[in-house]
């Protein structure tokens, strides 16, 4: 299995498993001071991760390319929207919505964020990929239509898709910066959303919760917002927007799996037709294949890599032959055919 799709389902599964442990504590804990306490808890924990990375042996370099001042207004768009808006518009959606049902609608967030890597920053898609978007659109649909009888409007289903278009521009964003390390983007996004979120928290009154509660979503961003988001951004530098955000889409699944068997929930029929067609959507992703003949247009860039069939070039210093290695090189103009995804050197135009 291509290595992207592996980063991409392993993000899915870890941020499909916070939304019910989420919900456990929603009661418990207002959704502002929710959402801090999870970003926070991931940007600790990778906080951790990285200084323990960082003290190599010997002087060892990390095989990683930091993130430079160009980066950083990228980043700041990418916590803006995903850090501190969606995390706020989930917890208070999931105050309304069960979390079964909640746990498909987040499928928007890949249909959202395709919609934007196609039309705003041109990535290309073909008719399969748009149909599998298409019937995880319809899903979407069904699964807010059916809040309208108990609730009028679907706030709780409108919030919850409101948190996704947040998350699909972040993650468009977070594209232009995926060669850099994935830790030090998804760390910093946490520890900043966390102590914005937490601090609106405070000052609208809201206290903290006790050790147990604190300690527990700590561990629950770690998990479904931190590991997830590192694996989220190798994912894209390996596929693209679109197609990582396609592979994500099993996250509601599991998520609505866990609040089945943990929360008891028991949804009824339209919550299955929709997991119908949610999973025909998916499964249109998963089998594309995509081969044509391509040109490469001479770049310069710093990320890891290997020297295969895109990086044959020279180095002006002492390489001791260990790879990945990470240093600035430039790619020379290259034609050639072989299987491949939009990911950082496959971001070429199509006739087709």
């Amino acid at each position: 299995m291509h290595r992207g799709v592996i980063y991409a389902l392993a993000a899915a599964v870890l941020f499909g498993a916070g939304t019910p442990f989420s919900k456990t504590l929603v009661g418990e804990i207002a959704p502002v001071t929710l959402a801090g306490l999870l970003y926070l808890g991931s940007g600790l924990g990778l906080l951790a991760w990285f200084i323990v990375r960082t003290m190599k042996p010997n002087g060892q370099q990390t095989d990683t390319a930091h993130l430079t001042a160009p980066d950083l207004p990228w980043l700041a768009g990418a916590i803006a929207t995903g850090g501190i808006a969606g995390p706020v518009l989930l917890m208070l959606g999931l105050t309304l919505t069960p979390a079964s049902s909640a746990s498909l609608l987040l499928n928007m967030e890949g249909v959202l964020t395709a919609m934007l890597a196609w039309f705003v920053f041109k990535e290309n898609f073909d008719r399969r990929i748009f149909a599998g978007m298409a019937l995880i659109v319809l899903a979407g649909v069904l699964l807010s239509w059916e809040q309208i009888p108990v609730l009028g409007m679907p706030w709780g289903a409108l919030a919850i898709v409101g948190a996704c278009l947040c998350w699909a521009i972040d993650n468009n964003l977070t594209r232009r910066i995926s060669a850099s390390d994935a830790v030090q983007i998804a760390g910093l996004k946490g520890l900043v959303a966390g102590s914005v979120n937490l601090t609106i928290a405070l000052a609208l009154g809201f206290s903290l919760p006790e050790l147990r509660m604190v300690l527990a979503a700590g561990v629950i961003g770690f998990c479904g917002y931190g590991l997830s988001l590192v694996m989220f951004v190798l994912a894209l530098q390996h596929l693209g927007t679109a197609r990582t955000g396609a592979y994500f889409s099993a996250a509601p699944f599991v998520g609505a799996a866990i609040s089945l068997l943990m929360l008891g929930e028991n949804p009824g029929t339209v919550f299955w037709v929709a997991a119908t067609l949610m999973g025909a959507g998916i499964w249109l992703h998963l089998t594309e294949t995509h081969e044509h003949e391509h040109q490469h247009e001479p770049m310069s860039h710093t990320h890891a890599h290997n020297h295969d069939a895109h990086h044959h070039h020279e180095h002006d210093f002492e390489w001791d032959d260990k790879e990945p290695h990470v240093h600035p090189h430039r790619h020379q103009a290259l034609r050639h055919t072989h299987p491949h995804y939009p990911d950082i050197h496959h971001r070429h135009p199509h006739k087709h």
